[in-house]
């Protein structure tokens, strides 16, 4: 009997692959980091919707900025020289998602900043949908992996856990 013909693994599609799960990486990172930004804006009580954004959008473009110059360096390290044009695209396409951290507060700081809502309304709000989107990312990560409903749920809420404790370490800390 034959074996069946192997195929290799078509390198486009690992790449496709690979790309995607270092932007999900990213976003997840930013996201908590935005989770404890935020936590710590409504928490303080003092900040205004001007310095709440400001807050925000630094925080947003610092990890942006600090990730891209962190995978330059890595990259001259390893490889003895700088990153083409190529790796520059690359770095630059899946660290976007760091700046998109930002959208969510930004929108609901803007709300704030309209009238419409209170500021540590509206930070909190920010706050509790990051915490959510944790949740949905490890319920569908838990889905994809073959999980059955309940364990993508218990997935969904270890990620939830984790936005949770980060709000916890700043309710400690006395935000």
């Amino acid at each position: 009997m034959d074996e069946p013909e192997r195929t290799s693994p078509d390198p486009e599609a690992e790449l496709r692959v690979e790309v995607a799960t270092e932007r999900l990486k990213e976003r997840i990172y930013a996201t908590i980091t935005m989770i404890a930004v935020t936590a710590g804006l409504a928490l303080s009580g003092h900040t205004g919707p001007a310095g709440a954004a400001l807050s925000v959008t630094g925080t947003a473009a610092g990890l942006w900025l600090a990730t891209l110059v962190s995978d330059g360096q890595a990259h001259m390290t390893v490889h003895g020289s700088r990153p083409d044009r190529r790796g520059i695209l690359r770095s630059l396409y899946i660290t976007s998602p760091l700046l998109l951290s930002a959208v969510s507060p930004l929108l609901l700081i803007g709300v704030s900043a309209m009238g419409l809502m209170a500021p540590r309304t509206a930070l909190l709000t920010a706050v509790a949908l990051d915490v959510l989107s944790l949740f949905i990312w490890g319920y569908v990560s838990g889905r994809r992996m073959g999980g059955r409903p309940a364990v993508a749920l218990v997935a969904g809420v270890l990620d939830l856990l984790i936005g949770g404790a980060v709000v916890a370490v700043k309710l400690l800390a006395g935000h």
